[in-house]
């Protein structure tokens, strides 16, 4: 799997979206009911939504986000080119102020990290979008 990242808006078409969450000063991570690996929150984009109103829907659902300051980081591509499966998406950053309870959803729990865990269910992708933070500093 690779990972590579563009300018904000560059890509103009956008399939997913990911979001790089803080609570109280630490990585807010979800974990999947059906798996022990942990992921930044995102997903696909529904259709009539805009990449930021897909961002909104995937903090809450997948962090329980209910009071947060959200904003674009840059636009990315993701996809293993020998199987053609790929996709172009934005990345996000978000500083949590409140979370409420889990919706009903397909994720488990969520925590906060210091640091990016091992077990992470893109460990390709993952990495790779945290470090524009970095980046940006």
């Amino acid at each position: 799997m690779n990972c590579t990242t563009y300018p904000l808006n560059s890509l103009g078409t956008y399939k997913y979206v990911v979001i790089l969450s803080c609570y109280q000063g630490k990585l807010l991570l979800s974990r999947h009911k059906k798996r022990d690996t942990w992921e930044t929150q995102g997903g696909h984009i529904e259709p009539g939504e805009t990449p930021f109103e897909a961002a909104e829907r995937e903090l809450y659902e997948e962090a329980g986000a209910k009071v947060y300051h959200l904003m674009p980081l840059c636009d990315y591509w993701a996809g293993e080119e020998s199987t053609k499966e790929d996709g172009n998406g934005m990345l996000f950053t978000a500083v949590i102020h409140e979370l409420a309870p889990l919706p009903e959803s397909e994720v488990a729990e969520v925590k906060t990290f210091c640091q990016l865990p091992d077990n992470l269910t893109y460990p390709a992708i993952t990495p790779t979008l945290f470090a524009q933070i970095a980046n940006r500093r």
